[in-house]
C-alpha cells in the first residue's frame, strides 16, 4: 500500500475490528467463573454467553442508520465509546443483571462496527487494494480474539475476580479507538451521495490518489445522478437488488452455520472436553487465535491477487473435510469427547478447521458484502448482511450447548457438513467475482443483471 495516510486511515478504523474480535472472545475465559459466581443453570449461561450477540444484532440492524444519518466517521466515534462504557461497565457489575446490561450494549458496539468499518474503509481504498484494506478489518477481529485469550490465560491466576479484569482490560484499546477515530476524514462517498459536499470530498480523494481524484469525484456524482433518476426503486428491497440481497443473506448465513462462533465462544469447554485441563484448555484457545491469526493474515495479502472466490472454494473444501472428521470422530466415540487419542485429534482437526475458515470466509465476508451494494443502499445493504450473520450467530451460540447434548457432537458437526456442503454449491454457481472492480462499476454491474 503506498498511500499511508490511507492505510493509517484504515488501520485506525480496523482497530474496530480489534475490539469486536476482544469483546467477542474474552467471555470464553470469564464464562465458567460467570456460571458459580451467580448460579446459573447451562441454559442461563448460554443466555449470558449469547447477550451480547443479541446486541450484535440489534447494532446490525439499526447500525446503518447512523452510518448515513451522521456518517462513516462519527458512528466509529460513538461505537468506540459504547465498547468503553461496556468494558468498564462489564467489569464492575455487582449483579447479573447489569452484567447483561452492559454485555448488551457492547455488542450493540459489535454489530454497528461490522457495518460502519468496512463501509468506511472500501470507500476510501483504491480499487486495486481494497480487497486488502478492508480484510485488515477482518485481520484485526481474529488479532482481538487471540489476545482475548492470552488475555485470558494471563490473568486467570490474578485473583478471585480474575473474571472482572478479563473484561474490563478492553477499556484501554477502547480509549485509544476513541481517540484515534477522530484524526480520520469523514468518507467523500458518503460526503458526495448523503451530503453533497463536493469540494471536502475532492480533497479526501486528491489524498487517496491525487491523478484519480477527478475521475473518481465524477464517478461518484453519475452513480449518485443514476440513482436519483430512479428514485421510485432505490428501496434496498427493490427488485433491482435482489441480486445482492440474496448475496449478502447467504453469505452471512453461510458465516455462521459452519459452527465458527460456537467454537469461538466455548473453546475453552471443548478443550477441556477432550480431556485438557483448565490452564491447558485456555492455552490452548490461545492456539486456536494463533491459527486464526496466521491464516488471515495469509488471505489479506493474496486476497485481491487470487480474488475473493477462489479463497471460498479452497476454504468450503476444507471446512466441509474438518468438520466430517470431527463428526466422525464422535460417531466413534458414542457422541461424547474423551481424554483419549481420538479426542487429541478432534483437537487437531479443529485447528486445521480454523485454519481454512479464517482463510476463506472469515477473511472474505466484510470484504464481498461492503463490495456488491451501489453507493445509495451500501450502508443498508452491509446492515442485512451484518443482521443475519449475527442473528444466526446468537443463535447458534445459544442453542449449541443444547444440540449436542441432546443430537450428540456427531449429529451437530455433520449438519456443520452439510451446511457447509452447500456453501460450495453457493460459491460454485452463484458468486460473483468482486476484486479489481470499482465501487461504481460493480454498482452498475448490478442493474445491468437485474435488467
Amino acid at each position: 500500500m503506498k498511500n499511508r495516510k490511507v492505510f493509517f486511515w484504515s488501520l485506525t478504523v480496523a482497530l474496530g475490528g480489534f475490539l469486536f474480535g476482544f469483546d467477542t472472545a474474552v467471555i470464553s475465559g470469564a464464562e465458567q467463573a460467570i456460571q458459580e459466581v451467580w448460579q446459573l443453570s447451562e441454559a442461563w449461561l448460554g443466555f449470558t454467553v449469547a447477550v451480547a450477540l443479541y446486541g450484535t444484532v440489534l447494532g446490525a440492524l439499526l447500525g446503518g442508520i447512523p452510518s448515513d444519518a451522521i456518517g462513516r466517521k462519527n458512528t466509529l466515534f460513538w461505537i468506540g465509546v459504547l465498547y468503553l462504557v461496556s468494558a468498564l461497565g462489564s467489569a464492575v457489575s455487582t449483579n447479573w443483571y447489569l452484567f447483561l446490561f452492559f454485555r448488551f450494549i457492547g455488542g450493540i458496539g459489535v454489530g454497528a462496527s461490522s457495518i460502519a468499518a468496512p463501509i468506511y474503509i472500501s470507500e476510501v481504498s483504491p480499487a486495486k487494494d481494497r480487497g486488502k484494506m478492508v480484510a485488515m478489518f477482518q485481520f484485526n477481529i481474529v488479532l482481538g480474539i487471540l489476545i482475548a485469550y492470552l488475555s485470558n490465560y494471563l490473568l486467570q491466576n490474578v485473583g478471585e475476580g480474575a473474571w472482572r479484569w478479563m473484561l474490563g482490560v478492553e477499556a484501554v484499546p477502547a480509549l485509544v479507538f476513541v481517540l484515534l477515530v477522530l484524526l480520520v476524514p469523514k468518507s467523500p462517498r458518503w460526503l458526495v451521495v448523503k451530503k453533497g459536499a463536493i469540494e471536502e470530498a475532492r480533497k479526501v480523494l486528491r489524498q487517496i490518489n491525487p491523478a484519480m481524484a477527478d475521475t473518481e469525484l465524477k464517478a461518484i456524482m453519475d452513480s449518485k445522478e443514476s440513482d436519483l433518476r430512479q428514485v421510485d426503486k432505490s428501496n434496498l428491497f427493490s427488485p433491482k437488488y435482489r441480486i445482492p440481497v440474496m448475496l449478502a443473506v447467504l453469505f452471512a448465513f453461510f458465516n455462521q452455520v459452519s459452527g465458527i462462533n460456537a467454537i469461538i465462544y466455548y473453546a475453552p469447554r471443548i478443550f477441556e472436553m477432550a480431556g485438557l485441563g483448565r490452564d491447558s484448555a485456555l492455552l490452548s484457545s490461545a492456539g486456536v487465535g494463533l491459527v486464526n491469526l496466521i491464516f488471515t493474515l495469509l488471505a489479506v495479502n493474496i486476497i485481491d491477487r487470487f480474488g475473493r472466490r477462489k479463497l471460498m472454494l479452497v476454504g468450503s473444501f476444507g471446512l466441509i473435510f474438518t468438520l466430517a472428521m470431527v463428526a466422525r470422530f464422535f460417531y466413534m466415540q458414542g457422541g461424547e469427547l474423551s481424554q483419549s487419542a481420538d479426542g487429541t485429534m478432534v483437537a487437531v482437526y479443529l485447528f486445521i478447521y480454523i485454519a481454512f475458515f479464517a482463510f476463506s470466509q472469515g477473511a472474505v465476508i466484510w470484504v464481498f458484502i461492503s463490495e456488491i451494494f451501489p453507493n445509495k443502499v451500501r450502508a443498508s445493504g452491509m446492515a442485512l448482511g451484518s443482521f443475519t450473520h449475527w442473528i444466526m450467530a446468537a443463535v447458534i451460540a445459544n442453542i449449541f450447548p443444547y444440540i449436542t447434548a441432546t443430537l450428540g457432537g456427531g449429529n451437530t458437526f455433520m449438519i456443520f457438513t452439510v451446511m457447509m456442503v452447500l456453501q460450495l454449491l453457493f460459491v460454485w454457481l452463484l458468486m460473483p467475482e468482486t476484486k479489481g472492480v470499482s465501487l461504481e462499476e460493480l454498482g452498475q454491474k448490478t442493474k445491468a443483471a437485474e435488467v
